[in-house]
């Protein structure tokens, strides 16, 4: 795997976190809006059904506000002091009659008790006693007169002309419709009302017909108008004097969105605030033309309602985005893993394949190697085998002397022996003659015995292994000797072994080793008082062991430690081939030779395998 590699998959997998992130953010960013809106939304519809409630509250106090006073008029129409005051209108009625009338209001939640004569003058008050009393006032232009006066019965909302105080003016005419006498008025101040919605703080004002605010819990907006009403009349309410000099503005609201048929999206400048947005929420008034306004403050509930959604939206959001992240991040974790096992496979392929080509170039040299080897083989083997038959002839030559003198002395005796058969034959002395006969027939197979045993030396090949009497070639190597050494073996101790053991070689190859090793040990003893040289054979599980020991000096260190090396020689005139040959021969057929040496002489061992005849 290239070395890029690593780094593109780190940097991928940054790309993917990178993504990843963004991806979230936007997402959240997406649901922190779409929760927002939610909010937004659900903040609306709890206001809308929390402003309905109270607002449908609301009304039923201000209905309940303007019932207890509603009775009076009636009532006090049908008086008969009311009716004869009016009828005839001395001074000690009518002063008996503002005081029944003081009584009635302090005992009720009436501003002001006051009956009018059918002119529109005042004629009794309960406020009588007052320097703002309406004894003698003129009401003949005011609406809740003329209409109680044609209908028998008014209610009217208008700013008090004497007191100028605002209130609703209810009135009720006394008499009938042909004989009216007057009409009795009571007027209804909402003062307690107002401070009651002021304490609630949440802005709530009353609206006629005319769109023209009445009763209101923020006072600068009192007799200021809705957006949009209309022009013409609110110039018939300016003139008739109805409200005083009040101009009548607009009201500082801005209407946004309309929610149903009774709330809306508003928003607006509070007195010694800033522009807020509200939910309105109208109800109308019964008994009444008039719509309650009631004003819920938008912000604080939509910042709650939208913060609890944004939190609860990302308190959702946040694990999904943990399992989605810790999702990525085993997926991350697998493909590292992935990746690294493939670079890893990779470069594990890339040094299996470098390690094959270098296998392939150190196979091509070992072959090369081995082919030289076996070429050097073969020349070794050709070499062994030159040296083996020199070896094999050197020792023929040394021993080639003695056989010439083991010769002539049968030949010479030969020709003794035929000289002396043939005067017995002569003298006719056959059985002296015929022992000669035999004599000498036995001296000519002892000659042919020793020149066939220089024939099989002089050959050369190591031949296939096959079973050999151990026995015999012990005896061969000896007969071998016998000439060279002659007065000589008297030293040499052989203990045969049995006639049917048997090792795998070959005879010549096998005499050879144990002529070299007698050989060695014979001439190590030459010159010692006390001559020496055991020759044993016995069996050591799949092992034949042969041991020639000697009582020799011993071979000397420096020599022991090279001793099978070729050319290796203590002896003058010695090639220093003997040895190695023999341990040579002795491996071509599984074995190998072994030596122990000291002050008291020297011993080789000799393993051959072990071979059974059938």
């Amino acid at each position: 795997m290239s070395s890029h590699q690593p780094s593109a998959a780190s940097s991928h997998a940054r790309d993917v976190w990178i993504v990843f992130g963004l991806t979230v953010l936007v997402i959240a960013a997406l649901v922190v809006h779409l929760a927002g809106l939610y909010g937004q939304s659900k903040a609306i519809h709890t206001l809308e059904r929390q402003g309905r409630l109270d607002a449908g509250l609301k009304v039923a106090l201000l209905r309940a506000v303007l019932e207890r006073p509603r009775a009076l008029p009636f009532l006090l129409s049908r008086d008969r002091e009311v009716e004869d005051a009016l009828r005839l209108p001395v001074p000690g009625r009518l002063a008996d009659l503002s005081r029944k009338l003081e009584d009635l209001v302090a005992g009720t939640s009436a501003s002001v008790l006051y009956v009018i004569d059918h002119r529109g003058v005042a004629l009794s008050s309960s406020n009588w006693r007052e320097p703002s009393s309406f004894v003698g006032s003129d009401y003949a232009f005011r609406a809740y007169f003329s209409q109680a006066m044609a209908n028998g019965t008014a209610e009217h909302f208008a700013l008090g002309n004497v007191s100028r105080r605002p209130g609703l003016y209810i009135s009720h005419r006394v008499g009938g419709e042909d004989d009216a006498l007057g009409v009795v008025v009571v007027k209804a101040e909402f003062d307690q009302l107002e401070s009651d919605w002021r304490d609630s703080q949440r802005p709530t004002y009353v609206v006629d017909q005319d769109g023209i605010v009445l009763i209101t819990s923020i006072a600068s907006w009192r007799f200021m108008t809705l957006p949009g009403s209309s022009t013409d009349r609110l110039s018939e309410v300016r003139r008739s004097l109805q409200f005083g000099e009040a101009p009548l503005l607009p009201l500082p609201i801005s209407y946004r969105e309309r929610l149903t048929d009774e709330t809306a999206l508003i928003e607006t400048v509070l007195p010694g605030s800033r522009q807020s947005k509200f939910i309105e929420v109208s109800a109308p008034v019964p008994s009444t033309p008039w719509r309650l306004r009631y004003l819920l403050p938008l912000e604080p509930t939509q910042s709650a309602a939208v913060r609890e959604a944004q939190l609860t939206a990302l308190a959702t959001l946040l694990p999904l985005a943990v399992i989605a992240g810790v999702v990525i991040w085993r997926r991350q974790s697998a493909l590292a893993r992935f990746a690294a096992e493939h670079a890893a496979r990779e470069e594990l392929e890339r040094r299996v394949a470098e390690r094959t080509e270098d296998l392939s170039r150190a196979r091509d040299r070992l072959e090369a190697e081995i082919s030289g080897h076996r070429a050097t083989e073969e020349r070794l083997q050709g070499v062994q085998q030159e040296l083996v038959q020199a070896n094999r002839l050197a020792i023929l030559g040394q021993v080639a002397a003695g056989v010439a003198h083991e010769i002539n002395q049968p030949v010479a005796t030969i020709r003794a022996f035929a000289d002396n058969a043939r005067t017995f034959l002569e003298r006719k002395r056959f059985t002296e003659a015929d022992e000669n006969l035999k004599d000498i027939a036995g001296l000519t197979e002892r000659i042919g015995l020793i020149t066939d045993d220089l024939k099989i030396l002089a050959r050369k090949g190591r031949g296939v292994p096959q079973p050999v009497g151990v026995k015999s070639v012990i005896e061969g190597a000896v007969l071998l000797l016998r000439t060279r050494f002659a007065g000589h073996l008297e030293a040499l101790d052989v203990t045969f072994p049995p006639d049917d053991l048997y090792v795998l070689g070959s005879p010549i190859r096998l005499e050879q080793i144990l002529i070299n090793l007698l050989q060695n040990a014979l001439e190590a003893i030459a010159g010692r008082e006390s001559q020496k040289v055991k020759l044993n054979a016995r069996v050591d599980g799949d092992d034949v062991i042969i041991r020639v020991a000697d009582n020799g000096p011993g071979i000397a260190p420096h020599i022991l430690e090279s001793l099978f090396t070729p050319f290796n020689t203590s002896k003058e005139g010695g090639l220093g081939l003997g040895l190695v040959i023999s341990r040579e021969i002795a491996s071509d057929y599984g074995g190998r030779i072994e030596v122990e040496s000291g002050p008291e002489g020297t011993a080789f061992i000799v393993y051959l395998k072990k071979a059974s005849i059938a």
